[in-house]
This record gives structure tokens, sequence and C-alpha cells, in this order.
């Protein structure tokens, strides 16, 4: 059995129950060391082998889940955030369907509702926005042309962008074109959750000269959207005395 399971932003104790559940009775672990607290291995049995993926290729941990499964033992992958976003399980569930190894997937705290939560914040404030947009720039990975910057930012939602830190000036110029403007909020989260975590309140027309003046160049979300500034929006319908639910009268 191969349980993937999100590990949440950083701080070992944002992992779900289920999640550690899991880890304390794995008899291997592969995790992604580059992103994955290796404190988690604290959780294992004392007998556990653990491997660090990030130094793997796809066919290594297929090899590592295949030694386990031809001696029963039980692996956990544990993956950054959620394993569903940004998290390459689709070609490793391929892999385990073909061989008919058994799997389930474990959700995990991604890192715009981490940060989030240490601003404060919500994404989608009534009269403001009421969308969230989690998405990144083109890199070396590509994305599909109706899912550029320049498209997604013309609805003015929340947008909380992965994987793009590096290329801020880039990603400012797309943000400009799609329609959001310079003094739209914006903010730079930095490891969230881990014991050096910062995060940088900024606009668009700056995003870029501050990400150059705190030398950010990886494991940070982008965030845009005047649902930053958590101000001039309406009051929830939800507990409106005049809104009627199923509920309440």
């Amino acid at each position: 059995m191969v349980h993937f399971v999100g590990a949440g932003p950083g701080a070992v104790d944002l992992i779900t129950v289920r999640g550690l559940s899991f880890l304390k009775n794995a008899d291997v672990l592969i995790y992604a060391g580059s992103l994955v607290s290796a404190e988690f291995a604290d959780f294992l049995k004392k007998d556990a082998l653990v491997y660090n993926s990030a130094k793997m290729t796809l066919e290594e941990v297929e090899e590592v889940i295949l030694m386990a499964e031809a001696e029963k033992k039980t692996t956990v992958r544990l993956h950054t955030g959620d394993p569903s976003l940004y998290g390459a399980i689709a070609e490793q569930i391929a892999f385990l369907k073909e061989k008919n190894i058994p799997y389930d997937v474990t959700p995990g705290v991604t890192a715009a509702f981490a940060a989030a939560s240490e601003m404060g914040m919500e994404y989608t404030l009534p009269g403001i926005s009421q969308t969230l947009i989690l998405t990144r720039t083109a890199g070396r990975t590509p994305v599909p042309p109706e899912e550029s910057v320049e498209n997604l930012a013309r609805t003015h939602s929340s947008m909380a962008i992965y994987l793009s830190v590096n290329r801020c000036r880039e990603l400012k110029q797309k943000l400009l074109a799609g329609g959001y403007s310079e003094d739209t909020p914006a903010a730079i989260a930095f490891r969230v959750s881990w014991p050096d975590q910062k995060i940088i309140r900024t606009t668009v027309g700056k995003l870029d000269s501050c990400q150059e003046n705190e030398g950010i160049v990886k494991t940070a979300l982008v965030i845009v959207g005047d649902a930053l500034s958590q101000s001039d929006f309406d009051r929830s319908c939800l507990y409106d005395p005049d809104f009627t639910t199923e509920y309440r009268k």
C-alpha cells in the first residue's frame, strides 16, 4: 500500500491527523526533502526506511516502492502542501495503477491557505472577490496559453501565484497587462509556517523591487488582489438577521 500524504506548508503540526497516523505506521518514507521538514521522520517507527526524493528520479522512487511492496511494507509518499497541487502525483499514480499497487491520497494544507491564516485574511470577501485562482507563471514547465497570467488577471479575482517569485518583474508586467492597477495590494509569503517565515505586504507595482530587495528567489508565494486590504467589503448574508437560511428564519 502507498499513502500519498500532504505534509502541509512547513510546520510539522500542520499535517492532518490522518496523515500523521499513516506516517506513524509507515515502514518506508519517501519525502520531498527540498520542501518537507526532515523532522517528520521523528514520527516514524525505529526500523522505518527513509528516502529523500529531492535526490531521486521518478524511476528511483518507483524502485523503492516496488521493493517495499515485494516485502509487504507500507510506504508513505510525503509531499509538500497538498499533493494535488503541483505535486507531480499523477505520474506516480499511473505507475501504481499499472502495477496494481493500492494507494490513497490524504490532503494537506497548501501555502495559499497557510499564508491567508498568517495574514488573518479572507480571499472571498463579499463585494470584493468571490473567486480564488491558484496558478503559476510559465518556466521550465509550460503553462497553456489560455491560462496565462494576463488572461487570468482580467477576472480581477484573488490570485495565489506559485513557483514564480523568481520572475516577479515578468509577473508584474503580466498582471498590469491583465488589468490590475499598480496600486492593487500584493504580498510575498516566504516559507510560510517555517521558523524563518517572512510575509512582505506590497503592491503590484512594487512586486519586483520588493522581491529584489528581500533577495527571495524560491519557496515563496505571490498573492494579489483587493481582498488583501480586508476593507470596504459587504457584510456576509450568512449571518445577516434579515437573511433566511435552512436553519434560521
